[in-house]
Order: C-alpha cells, then structure tokens, then sequence
C-alpha cells in the first residue's frame, strides 16, 4: 500500500538542472569580465596610495623614495603590486606608474 508520498519526478530534477546550467552559463562570463575591471580599478586605488605615500616620504625626508624604502620606512606595510598582476614603479620625480609585467619565457 503506497500512501500519498510527494516529492519530485527524475523529469521535474533535469527541468532544474537544465535551468540551472542555462543561468550558470550565461552568468559565468559576465563574473569573469567584472573580475579584471575590479582588479583595474584596485590597482588605480594602489598607485594613488603609493604616491601619497611617496609625497609624504618627501616631505619628510626631502628625497624620493624607492618601493623598499617606503617598506622599510614603515610608509608602505607590503610591496605586493597591483591586485591585476601590474608592477608598481616610482621615477625619479616621485610619480608613481602601474607597468605591466612582462612574461619571461
């Protein structure tokens, strides 16, 4: 005697599996642009971290500074670079650029 037990069909589970895939699919590729715009303007936010970092090594030192003076000045905490894989690098005038890295073979 089977009593009145409700749950889903193996038809209604691939409906939401298809609807599921469908949604991954068409989300996937807008996550993935978003992803190296946010690391874009991550790196713009560190250039212009670094270079008040930098103004102020100036005013204090009357000199311009490298990356590991303003580390080991305790200006900068970490000289990691730029969240999209950019090199940060300051002249000789004190203006600090993102340069993109170079890949060695």
């Amino acid at each position: 005697m089977l009593k009145n037990e409700k749950g889903f069909t193996l038809i209604e589970m691939m409906i939401v599996m298809l609807v599921i895939s469908v949604l991954l699919i068409v989300t996937i590729p807008n996550v993935a642009k978003h992803n190296s715009n946010i690391n874009n303007k991550g790196c713009e936010a560190y250039v212009k971290m670094v270079q008040a970092q930098v103004q102020a090594y100036v005013m204090d030192n009357n000199k311009v500074p490298t990356l590991d003076e303003l580390k080991t000045e305790g200006y900068l905490k970490d000289v990691k670079g730029c969240p999209n894989g950019n090199t940060v690098e300051i002249d000789s005038k004190g203006n600090v650029t993102s340069v993109e890295k170079v890949a060695s073979n």
